[in-house]
C-alpha cells in the first residue's frame, strides 16, 4: 500500500524509430544509458513513482515501437492516457517533420481532449545537429505543448522532461481526479485532511494488468506477435 501516493498516471513516448524513445525511458527510470539498445518490437512499460511539488504520483510508462507495422496497437496504446512525451531526433530532420503524423494520430486515438503534450528533443550531445532548438520552441507553442531539449545518453534534461509532464498534469484535476475514482485510487479518510493519499497496490496492478492483455489480445486478433526488444538493432531506440 503506497500510502502517500497521490494518483497513478498513464503516460506514453511516441515518435519516430530511433529518435531515442526506449533510451530516454530507461535513463529515466534506471539511470541507465546503452548505445547499443535493441528497437523496440511491440511495447514496452515501466512503473516509476516520483514526486513533484510534494505530491507523488506513480507513473505507469508506455515505449511503442515507432515502426509502421506496429500501428496496429495504436488504439489500445492511446486509452486512458494522460500525458504523452513527442521525440524527435535533433540530428535527424525526417523525425521532425513527420511530427505532425503523430499528432494526428494522437487526436485521433486519444480518449480525452485535456491531455497534457511534452515535445523533447532528443540526441543534443551530437554535433551534426538539423533542427534548431527555436524551431522546436515554434512547433510547441504552435500546437500547446511543453517543450524541452534533452540527452539520454548525457542525462540532460530527461528528468526535467517527465517532472514538467507530471506537475502540469497534477495542476489539471480534471484528469487525474477522475481516472482515481475509476481506478480505486482514492484519498483515505485519515490523510484527507492532511492532502494526501492512499492506493491499493493490487487495484493498480489489476489495472495495468487489463491494459496489457488487451493489447497482447489485439496482437493475437490481427496475426500478429507480440515481442519485447527483438534484435532489430536501431542504435539509440
Amino acid at each position: 500500500m503506497d500510502e502517500d501516493v497521490l494518483t497513478t498516471l498513464k503516460i506514453l513516448i511516441i515518435g519516430e524509430s530511433g529518435v531515442g524513445k526506449s533510451s530516454l525511458l530507461l535513463r529515466f527510470t534506471d539511470d541507465t544509458f546503452d548505445p547499443e539498445l535493441a528497437a523496440t518490437i511491440g511495447v514496452d512499460f515501466k512503473v516509476k513513482t516520483i514526486s513533484v511539488d510534494g505530491n507523488k504520483a506513480k507513473l505507469a510508462i508506455w515505449d511503442t515501437a515507432g515502426q509502421e507495422r506496429f500501428r496496429t496497437l495504436t488504439p489500445s496504446y492511446y486509452r486512458g492516457a494522460q500525458g504523452v512525451i513527442l521525440v524527435y531526433d535533433v540530428t535527424r530532420r525526417d523525425t521532425f517533420v513527420k511530427l505532425d503524423n503523430w499528432l494526428n494520430e494522437l487526436e485521433t486515438y486519444c480518449t480525452r481532449n485535456d491531455i497534457v503534450n511534452m515535445l523533447v528533443g532528443n540526441k543534443i550531445d551530437k554535433e551534426n545537429r538539423e533542427v534548431d532548438r527555436n524551431e522546436g520552441l515554434k512547433f510547441a507553442r504552435k500546437h500547446s505543448m511543453l517543450f524541452i531539449e534533452a540527452s539520454a545518453k548525457t542525462c540532460d534534461g530527461v528528468q526535467c522532461a517527465f517532472e514538467e509532464l507530471v506537475e502540469k498534469i497534477i495542476q489539471t484535476p480534471g484528469l487525474w481526479e477522475s481516472e482515481n475514482q475509476n481506478k480505486g485510487v482514492k484519498l483515505s479518510h485519515r490523510e484527507e485532511g492532511q492532502g494526501g493519499g492512499a492506493c491499493d497496490e493490487q487495484q493498480f496492478f489489476r489495472f495495468f494488468r487489463s491494459e496489457i492483455l488487451s493489447i497482447v489480445k489485439h496482437y493475437i486478433f490481427r496475426g500478429s506477435t507480440f515481442h519485447r526488444n527483438q534484435p532489430e538493432a536501431v542504435p539509440g531506440e
